[in-house]
């Protein structure tokens, strides 16, 4: 019986350690919820600076947006879209932004969109290694056949990241409170479909209605 035993412990050992934490598809996701404590996570600017968030110690409510990097087209329309209404979630105390795998020296150079490089004011930040998309549960990983897509389109995953996972978060909004707690998220695993900013502005005031 204790040979038994000792042999079900192993398995479940052997599976806790060899669990991905990551997802083989964007389909399968399975982000945190709105009622969730975010994770304590750091991030670099496009300096090189870290941005820390601890959810025991914000200053603001914030609003967190994962992208697939500057080189996406779709990525840089919603950005654009969001140029707007990010000066009204500013204007009503959040912070605002906006985070993919593009390595800190990539994260304005790599936008294709040449009116965002000249009128920038969002909060890039870099998550090359992944770590944070996947504590958020968005992480999937790119096939290989279209990995090799990509680079014939002039997209290298591994120039952009500085790493070679080929892992890619699912578009995701996250609105978290002050308290660290998600208020609400929006994860669609299609990227060419976005939340409109319209949406997010309705969320924001609900949650300043609530929150004073």
């Amino acid at each position: 019986m204790k040979a038994f035993y000792l042999l079900i412990v192993g398995m479940i050992s052997s599976f806790n350690t060899s669990a991905k934490d990551y997802f083989d598809d964007a389909e399968q996701v399975t982000p945190l919820l709105s009622g969730m404590t975010i994770p304590v996570f750091s991030a670099l600017t496009p300096e090189g600076k870290t941005v820390t968030f601890d959810p025991e110690n914000l200053n603001k409510p914030f609003v967190l947006t994962f992208y697939r990097g500057g080189w996406c087209p779709y990525c840089n329309a919603h950005l654009g879209e969001m140029r707007e209404v990010e000066k009204e979630l500013i204007a009503m105390g959040f912070d605002v932004f906006f985070i993919s795998p593009d390595q800190p020296s990539f994260l304005i150079e790599s936008l294709k969109d040449q009116d965002l490089k000249a009128d920038m004011h969002y909060q890039l930040l870099s998550d090359a290694s992944m770590e944070i998309s996947k504590a958020f549960k968005i992480a999937f990983k790119v096939d290989d056949t279209t990995v090799e897509k990509y680079k014939k389109w002039n997209i290298d995953l591994e120039k952009a990241s500085g790493h070679d996972h080929h892992l890619l978060p699912a578009p995701a909004t996250f609105v978290v409170g002050k308290d660290g707690v998600i208020q609400f998220q929006y994860v669609n695993p299609d990227y060419k479909i976005r939340l409109a900013p319209e949406i997010l502005q309705v969320v924001a005031k609900d949650y300043l209605k609530r929150t004073q």
